[in-house]
Formats: structure tokens, C-alpha cells, sequence
């Protein structure tokens, strides 16, 4: 069945920054706001962009990622004849060999994209926070005429060398692009989301697949390619909050970002909802629990301590005395009496014994609570 357009979600990441966050599980399996998974986010723009045909690339770990998303339900993409399907990386192609960079991602699923015979192929990452209207970005990738168009915003200076970074004429066309500059002249960033036309796209992966000394990936190989080739690049320019929660520091900082009224609206809009499996009631964002809401209730905690601008998964227990601040608290994790905790994110079913206190330092990233550690806490 041909489709207009066809996703490639990337969600293979192994996320070692997210140290044990990361350690048995896909990064965009990694549990954010108190309800939802890093990928829900990718995969409820696809469905508020009405971007149905989705493929899940996936590698490391990823069972509870498979588990999670199923067969697209919570997000309207279990359909019988197009919708959501993971792709593993050992494809009768591939030889039995892991995913060698993003671009080669997509290679080994050329089979896949091939079957809906498309204008477009929309390339995303699972592990963003964020959220987009990707029709609007295919919408000027048609009227600007262009073979890619590269989905950009403006990042502090300082954070450049992190990035893509291009140059554009004022009518956007790019001119330049150098992946993670030391000395960058532009601070407009590329966000790793793309729009190819999809003929063009599978020369060049299969080009690229040919050449021993690649990286086989979007931003230090086929764009570059493209872009002394001189065919048309185009940015387009994303107004709005994106997080890559890469980092544990970039993670607990996306979480205190919900307590801003306008940023609140990424786990609450009804007009842009986020859709997952995980838990049917809203997430809960505690400024201040002086007033216990009915919800936090339903949601299975009990909170009989003092719980400052701290996010808290289903079931968690905070016994008396103990005092949560600034926090992510995952879910059945259960909190002693007159612990003191602050700047800290607790994993799920860690159980932390009473009197203990856990401070992160300002300066550096916050603490996990694993099983593995808490052992080493100490009074």
C-alpha cells in the first residue's frame, strides 16, 4: 500500500550517560514526568502530526521497549494494513550485525520503507522531549521544493560543539553544515530530524554502504554528501521547547522544566495530548503538598512527609518525617521516615531505610538510588 510519507523512528540508543538509568533498559524506554517513557513523546507527535506508518528501530535492550509500544495502540497506530512496527537490526539483509551508525539504520530497513514505495521518509529520534508538528515541517519541505529538509533551533554558544551546526541564506537554504563544530560560526543547530525525498535518500545509503571508511550516519556522512552534491538542503526552524535528555544532569533539568507554567503544557495539553501505556492518571507534579490532591490518591501514593517541586510515579510511599526536594521519584519506591532527600532520582521498587539523607552537590549531576547503591548510603 503506498504511503506519502513513511517514519523511521530511531530508537537503538544505548545511553551510557544515563548511567544506571540506562543500565538493562533502551534509553527511550527510560521513564520521564512520572507517567510516561522518553519514545512516548516521539510517537504522540506522530500521532498529533497524522503520521501513521511508523518503523521502531531498535537494539540495545529492548524487550520493556517492545513491551511498551506494542502495537501502537495508545497512539493510533495499530492498523491493520499500516501503523507502528519495531524493526530489530538483524533483518535477513544485515548479515546478523547491529545497527553501525544512524544512516545505517535505515539502510538495513530499505526493505521496509520500500514496500509503501514513498515520496518522503521522515527520520526521528526516540529520545527527545518535545513536541512537534511534523506535517507542518512536510508541508514546507514540499513548497520550498527541497531533496532535505532539516529540522533546526537556535542553541546557546556555549552548547555548539554538542551539535550539527549549519549556515543559511535568508530563504533558509543551507550552505553549510559541520557536525559538532570546535569553533562554530552559526549556533543554528540541527535537531537529527529530517525529511528526505525518499529516492534520493536510498542512493546515497547505498552508496554509503559501500564505503569502508564511513560512519554510515545522517550528520558526519550523508548530509555532508548531499549538501557538495548541491542539492536543495532547507532548515526549518522549530519554535519551542526540545530537550535531548542525554545527559543525567539534561534528565533531572527536562523534570524541573515542568514546573514552569508554560512548560507544563508538554504532560498536559489536551489539544497536543502525549499518549502511553504506563498509567491512566494524569502525572504528578508536587509543588508543594500542604494539600494532598485526590489524584496523587488515585495514583496509588501515600504521602505523609513533605514533598517540594518533586515529580512521583504510581505507588510511591513517603513515610512521616521524611522530606523529598527536587526529586524524581519512580514508581513503588518507598521513601523511610526522616530521610532527607534532595536533587535526587530514586529508581522503581527502591526501597530507602529510614533515617538517611541524600544530597546531590549543585555542582555536579544529581544522585541515582539504584538497588545496586543504596546499600552505601549511609546516616
Amino acid at each position: 500500500m503506498k504511503k506519502e510519507c513513511v517514519t523511521m523512528l530511531l530508537a537503538g540508543g544505548k545511553g551510557t550517560r544515563l548511567q544506571d538509568l540506562t543500565k538493562d533498559l533502551a534509553k527511550p524506554a527510560v521513564p520521564f514526568g512520572g507517567k510516561y517513557r522518553i519514545i512516548d513523546f516521539a510517537l504522540s507527535n506522530c500521532a498529533n502530526s497524522h503520521m501513521h506508518t511508523v518503523g521502531v528501530l531498535t537494539q540495545y535492550s529492548p524487550l520493556e521497549l517492545h513491551q511498551h509500544i506494542g502495537v501502537g495502540k495508545p497512539w493510533d497506530l495499530d492498523r491493520m494494513h499500516h501503523g507502528l512496527t519495531a524493526l530489530a537490526p538483524f533483518t535477513k539483509d544485515s548479515g546478523g550485525s547491529w545497527y553501525n551508525g544512524t544512516a545505517d539504520a535505515i539502510t538495513k530497513n530499505i526493505d521496509y520503507v520500500e514496500r509503501y514505495d514513498p515520496e518522503y521518509v521522515l527520520v526521528i529520534s526516540g529520545d527527545h522531549i518535545y513536541h512537534m508538528d511534523y506535517d507542518k515541517m512536510l508541508q514546507q519541505h514540499k513548497e520550498t521544493g527541497a531533496d532535505v529538509t532539516i529540522s533546526v533551533l537556535e542553541v546557546p554558544w556555549e552548547d555548539t560543539s554538542r551539535f550539527g551546526i549549519l549556515n543559511t541564506a535568508e530563504d533558509l537554504r543551507i550552505y553549510d553544515f559541520e557536525e559538532k563544530p570546535t569553533n562554530a560560526t552559526s549556533n543554528l543547530a540541527s535537531m537529527g530530524i529530517y525529511i528526505f525525498n525518499w529516492k534520493l535518500l536510498k542512493k546515497y545509503l547505498l552508496d554509503d554502504a559501500q564505503q569502508t571508511d564511513s560512519e554510515h550516519d545522517f550528520g558526519k556522512n550523508i548530509i555532508p554528501s548531499m549538501l557538495r552534491d548541491q542539492h536543495n538542503l532547507f532548515a526549518y526552524r522549530f519554535e519551542g521547547y526540545w530537550k535531548d535528555v542525554g545527559t543525567i544532569q539534561s534528565y533531572w533539568e527536562a523534570h524541573m522544566d515542568l514546573f514552569d507554567k508554560d512548560l507544563e503544557k508538554l504532560v498536559s495539553n489536551k489539544d497536543w495530548r502525549v499518549y502511553s501505556h504506563d498509567s491512566q492518571f494524569p502525572p504528578q507534579l508536587i509543588e508543594d503538598n500542604a494539600v494532598i490532591d485526590q489524584a496523587l490518591i488515585n495514583n496509588g501514593c501515600i504521602v505523609s512527609g513533605t514533598v517540594t517541586k518533586s515529580i512521583l510515579s504510581e505507588n510511591v510511599h513517603i513515610a512521616e518525617g521524611a522530606t523529598v526536594n527536587q526529586s524524581i521519584i519512580f514508581s513503588g519506591a518507598r521513601i523511610g521516615e526522616n530521610v532527607h532527600l534532595e536533587r535526587v532520582i530514586v529508581q522503581e521498587g527502591v526501597v530507602i531505610p529510614p533515617n538517611n539523607t541524600v544530597i546531590s552537590d549543585p555542582n555536579e549531576e544529581p544522585i541515582i538510588l539504584s538497588d545496586e547503591n543504596i546499600k552505601t548510603i549511609h546516616n
